[in-house]
């Protein structure tokens, strides 16, 4: 019998860490554009919390939904930031915000359903449904060129939809790309959602680190209840990923169904976990701007240096930490494919970054992802390999 995983892809990034410690080893200077996580260790008052329950022995399950406190903390935090009405048993604390991702696909979709994901995509949304037997239905982003990056194809979307789709994923700030989608185009999915009864995988991972403006948060409008599933977490804001813990956020009944699911998968997030977060949301969050601070001097940094490397164009990420250069042309004059040419960096220049290919389906291909999570000063250093390998390969052209 033919399982359910089988077809599964695992996530790249993971792939071209092993690639990049193995040349470490060897003594290579690496400089990683892969990872997806702030190189800034987590706050102290949040390990000194964490420390604190350890101390305590409150090492023991918990709740499956999360602590009170957790809970309560979680709403608290999303009400007084965008005024939206959640109440503590409307949260399901989760063993980071890829289970909390897990648990919303598994709860709505079965064989032969449909989700839309709009790609270039974060890879658990499309893998996850195909665990539970459906079928994503990729709808590419528009690029409109250096000037403008990429933007929501929402015509598209809704031509997407048949009897078969059940839920549509919108990921804002959005990785792999580092754009932000504007409340209209929000707005407009959430109405296509009300339109054929569907539900809305929202995930709002990132939404601390903007550098512009034009950000609203899905749970600022109105009625998101009745078709929106919210992901969240720590990871990301706080330093926090190794900590493993996100969040879901819908309607009562619908966590009550979920939360069956989850204590069959996990039982519970980790009892330390659940303490330092409590910490993390109430403060202080002078941490947190200050992170997001440094990490908008990086992304300046990141494009400063990309736009100078010839054929590369390079769209301003106005969320997340990564920015998504279409590196197509250098891929026409080379005749590299996009995952040969980020290998090509890997081995010869010691730069990690990863090839558009892997956030499926297709739309990736001729753009390559970097996260800015380095330095400013390795972010320089890191680019201007880049710069001079290209250079390199467009001159060996150029005599042949």
């Amino acid at each position: 019998m033919r399982s359910v995983i089988t077809g599964l892809r695992g996530e790249a990034g993971f792939l071209y860490i092993a690639k990049a410690r193995e040349l470490a080893r060897r003594g290579v200077d690496v400089i990683s554009f892969g990872v997806g996580q702030p190189d800034i260790p987590t706050f102290d008052h949040i390990i000194e919390e964490g420390k604190r329950a350890l101390e305590e022995k409150f090492t023991g399950y918990t709740e499956t939904a999360g602590i009170p406190e957790l809970r309560e903390a979680i709403a608290e935090y999303l009400n007084t930031r965008y005024q939206a009405g959640v109440k503590p048993d409307e949260v399901l604390a989760t063993t980071g915000a890829k289970t909390a991702i897990f648990l919303a696909v598994a709860a709505y979709l079965g064989p032969g359903d449909e989700v839309i994901v709009p790609e270039p995509s974060y890879p658990a949304y499309p893998e996850t449904a195909r665990a539970m037997g459906a079928r994503p239905v990729f709808i590419p982003l528009k690029w409109r060129g250096p000037e403008h990056g990429f933007e929501l194809d929402v015509e598209a979307i809704e031509k997407a939809v048949t009897e078969r789709t059940k839920m549509i994923v919108l990921t804002n700030p959005h990785n792999p790309t580092g754009a932000l989608f504007g409340p209209e185009q929000v707005e407009a999915v959430l109405e296509i959602a009300r339109k054929h009864g569907l539900v809305v995988l929202a995930d709002e991972i990132y939404d601390n680190f903007v550098y512009e403006g034009g950000f609203r948060s899905i749970l600022t409008f109105s009625g998101w209840k009745d078709h929106v599933l919210y992901v969240n977490g720590h990871s990301k804001t706080f330093s926090m990923t190794g900590w493993r813990l996100g969040y879901l956020v819908a309607a009562k009944p619908v966590i009550e169904r979920i939360k069956r699911l989850a204590v069959n998968v996990y039982s519970c997030p980790p009892s330390i976990s659940q303490r330092a977060g409590v910490a993390a949301l109430k403060g202080p969050w002078e941490p947190v701007e200050k992170m997001v601070e440094e990490f908008r001097r990086r992304r300046d940094a990141v494009v400063e240096e990309l736009r100078r490397v010839p054929g590369f164009e390079v769209a301003v990420p106005r969320g997340a930490f990564y920015v998504f250069p279409r590196v197509a042309k250098v891929l026409e004059e080379t005749g590299m494919s996009t995952e040969e040419f980020v290998d090509h960096l890997l081995y010869s220049r010691g730069v990690v970054t990863l090839p558009g290919t892997v956030f499926p389906e297709k739309a990736g291909e001729g753009f390559i992802r970097l996260s800015y999570a380095i330095s400013v000063e390795r972010i320089r250093e890191g680019v201007g390999r880049i710069r001079e390998e290209v250079e390199k390969l467009l001159a060996e052209k150029t005599r042949r």
